[in-house]
């Protein structure tokens, strides 16, 4: 009998990382550095013969606008496709609320609840990482990407 996994995408930058969780906790990690466009199908595939896949989350931005669009457009085809809920949760979730590249020494920032740019004369060292354990409560199930970001410029 297949066990009964969450899936958990961060495409924001380079490398790609999938986390498998079972009752909220990752027993597999799945980090690449092909782009989303090539590995998500592959990806999606051999998990679906491994497992029963029952929620899908991802981080929906800010990011690499181009790999969020790609994940969002494949998980929520995924998602109609197989009847799987897709929730997600913007990025700052994933590298302990630090800033963001977003283009020069401009900088995607969250004070409160509200993400902003701000340029940054010093750009910090960014690293996105799958939590331990995978708080549901972080996620929402408006899942579209984070387009409503102050313009970038």
């Amino acid at each position: 009998m297949l066990k009964s996994v969450d899936l958990l995408f961060i495409t924001l930058s380079s490398p790609l990382q999938v986390g498998i969780y079972e009752d909220n906790r990752l027993i597999e990690t799945i980090v690449t550095h092909e782009k989303s466009s090539d590995i998500l199908p592959k990806i999606f595939d051999e998990l679906s013969r491994k497992y029963v896949i029952k929620k899908l989350f991802y981080a929906n931005g800010p990011g690499s606008f181009m790999a969020i669009k790609i994940a969002y457009i494949f998980l929520k085809s995924m998602s109609i496709l197989k009847n799987i809920p897709l929730l997600a949760t913007d990025a700052f979730y994933f590298n302990k609320n630090q800033p963001i590249k977003a283009i020069g020494k401009l900088f995607f920032v969250k004070v409160s609840s509200e993400i902003k740019t701000q340029k940054l004369e010093i750009a910090p060292e960014v690293s996105f990482m799958l939590p331990d354990v995978l708080e549901y409560s972080e996620f929402s199930t408006t899942a579209t990407p984070l387009y409503g970001i102050g313009a970038v410029g």
